[in-house]
């Protein structure tokens, strides 16, 4: 499985329910697909958001954020450096 990251742009700030309605329509995705979320990471304004993903291919995710309505701005593939 690959790393996938999807990076994310928002108009106005991200409240808790705001990021939590599109998890909560993102997970019958992921399951369908047979990705796995590892971790997010917003900025301090929440207006820009990083989401780590472990899946098969890049197109996966793009197919996932548009079944689930996620607004999204890249997926790329990428390497965990530690």
């Amino acid at each position: 499985m690959a790393r996938i990251v999807v990076e994310r742009n928002f108009e106005t700030p991200q409240s808790d329910a705001d990021m939590k309605a599109v998890a909560d329509r993102e997970r019958p995705c992921l399951a369908a697909y047979q990705v796995t979320w590892k971790r997010s990471l917003i900025s301090a304004d929440h207006k820009r958001m990083v989401c780590e993903y472990e899946a098969s291919d890049a197109e996966t995710l793009r197919r996932i954020q548009r079944e689930a309505g996620a607004q999204f701005d890249r997926v790329w593939v990428g390497e965990v450096i530690e």
